[in-house]
């Protein structure tokens, strides 16, 4: 196994590296604390800098780390973005064609099918010299998740994963593949398919992705027979089959698109502001999982960085991550309308930042945030599709009473010793064992405005990964029994999901360490159904579901609210 493996670096290492001289064969192929902060999102991180916006400089594209044994370049051609001028996003016309409609790819029809299959086909054909080419298509994912790109004005990179550029991001790069294919048969109506895993009818892995030019080899295909675990990790045996699985997704699914995400920093993730000190490390809910949790479940488990969906770099070579970046970016729509939150962020930062892209016409477009809050006027929706997870709201795993009764019982028992040991001496604290902590509410008894306007957030903070190992850990509020412990009962608080990534970051360099990262999570609601919402303090434990969690550590527990 480890001459395979050995044999898998050395031809991944040499078919990427054969890339950037301008072959376009795919790289992995087998040929405690308390606060009461009440703060608004425009509040946070504000920074006085001299860029207005987050943007790339295009002449600053530099080797990057898919792994860190793994240096890769996926830089376009040095003459095609630094010669060309740009020119800004026009709104489609779909008064002719119509609205592009992407439809669930388990409802797809035969003809439309063929379409696909026609259009990716030739998108594949073109040579690696034409950014429209499905190569360049997916290295140009890379270069924004491995921090290939300097920011304009200023030396720091950017890095598309993480905080609020996330689902912006990704509408954009979907938008002008979908043109570009459509463009291919010459078909204006032409619309990506969603993978639509929040549904029971389309748990299991797309038929579609195992046919034809969709198909990719860097696959865990015994994951297939199996419905996705959309809060998946690789050192779990298969906990639960069937209707338990379904009913498992669709709990967690209430909970990170409804109960731990009300808010839009909960939801799109921290803000990035330009410059070496606006760095922020913060996923939104949905971002952690279920976007991390898929991409590692369909990713090769034998491959170093589970490539080519399990690793950052190289995803984008997998036909299927569009589909489901497509139905990330559904969900995206979804819960604007489910919050009310159809001007999400109101910060012109976030507003002004923006890309640059080719289109169809092979005309390289820089293209705004403001500019793809609105799907209708990029000319596309999706297909209505059930919501069954709204109303899979989970219950306690024990009444709640009981709940806090025991607890109580351990702490008086001096059961909990974890929890004496922990106070006040959190900082650079193990997640290798699970670990209990109470935690003291600033706000136990809220005015009905306060009720009304703010969210109370459980906030894991400090978070270190000394390494790049993939970790994942699970947060749990009033916690009684671990050995069933998840997101099938409502004591489950939300997960922290961080793929193996590596950024060439200079101010990592500079500052003299790694970056750390928060978790936060919205549990207003989930305090309520505890029956917890007027208590001075509540119980969080912290369960880790990867080994390598040994490598990572935090610095406390805090309760924010947020407006």
């Amino acid at each position: 196994r480890d001459k395979n493996r050995l044999a898998y670096n050395l031809e991944l290492r040499g078919s990427i590296l054969n890339i950037f001289a301008g072959d376009h064969r795919k790289p992995a192929e087998n040929n405690t604390t308390t606060t009461t902060t009440t703060t608004t999102y425009e509040d946070i991180g504000a920074h006085k800098t001299i860029a207005s916006e987050i943007s790339p400089n295009l002449t600053t594209c530099h080797d990057s780390y898919g792994r860190p044994d793994l240096l890769v370049n996926c830089c376009p051609p040095l003459s095609d973005e630094t010669s060309v001028v740009p020119v800004d996003y026009r709104f489609p016309d779909s008064s002719k064609s119509g609205l592009r409609v992407r439809r669930p790819v388990h409802l797809l029809d035969h003809d439309y099918i063929v379409k696909y299959t026609k259009a990716l086909t030739i998108m594949k054909s073109l040579p690696h010299s034409d950014p429209r080419s499905f190569s360049r298509q997916a290295q140009l994912h890379c270069t924004f998740c491995t921090g290939a790109y300097d920011q304009k004005h200023s030396s720091a990179t950017i890095d598309i994963h993480g905080n609020w550029l996330f689902f912006p991001f990704h509408r954009m790069y979907l938008h002008f593949h979908e043109r570009i294919l459509g463009s291919l048969i010459g078909d204006d109506t032409f619309a990506l398919p969603f993978w639509n895993w929040d549904n029971p009818e389309s748990m299991l892995f797309p038929d579609m992705c195992l046919e034809g030019p969709f198909v990719d080899s860097q696959r865990e295909f015994t994951h297939f027979k199996h419905v996705v675990n959309l809060n998946y990790d690789d050192e779990m045996e298969i906990v639960a089959e069937g209707q338990e699985q379904v009913d498992a997704n669709l709990a967690f699914m209430y909970n990170q698109v409804i109960s731990a995400a009300k808010k839009p920093e909960l939801f799109m993730g921290c803000p990035l502001y330009p410059g070496q000190d606006g760095f922020c490390n913060g996923p939104g809910t949905v971002e952690e999982a279920p976007h991390n949790t898929v991409h590692y479940w369909v990713g090769l488990a034998s491959n170093p960085g589970r490539e080519n969906m399990g690793a950052f770099y190289s995803a984008a070579w997998d036909p299927c991550f569009y589909s489901h970046h497509a139905n990330l970016d559904r969900i995206w729509d979804v819960w604007r309308d489910l919050h009310g939150m159809h001007l999400p962020i109101n910060d012109t930062v976030w507003l002004n930042s923006y890309f640059y892209f080719y289109d169809e016409n092979l005309q390289l477009v820089k293209i705004k945030v403001s500019d793809v809050l609105n799907t209708t006027k990029l000319g596309y929706t999706n297909e209505k599709t059930d919501l069954i997870w709204l109303n899979r709201r989970p219950r306690p795993s024990v009444p709640p009473k009981t709940a806090k009764h025991i607890l109580k019982t351990r702490e008086t028992n001096n059961e909990m010793f974890r929890l004496q040991l922990l106070i006040n001496r959190l900082e650079g604290r193990s997640l290798k064992n699970p670990i209990t902590i109470k935690v003291d509410r600033p706000k136990p008894y809220q005015t009905k405005r306060e009720i009304e306007e703010e969210e109370e957030v459980l906030v894991v903070y400090g978070i270190e990964i000394k390494g790049d190992f993939t970790v994942k850990f699970d947060v749990f509020v009033n916690l009684v029994n671990e050995t069933n412990a998840g997101p099938s009962y409502r004591e489950f608080a939300g997960t922290f999901v961080r793929l193996a990534h590596v950024v060439r970051r200079r101010s990592i360099a500079t500052s003299g360490g790694n970056r750390k990262s928060n978790l936060k999570l919205g549990i207003s609601e989930l305090l309520k159904d505890l029956d917890a919402d007027k208590d001075e303090s509540i119980w969080v434990t912290i369960l880790p579901r990867t080994s390598s969690c040994v490598n990572a550590t935090f610095d406390g527990v805090r309760l924010d609210y947020l407006r």
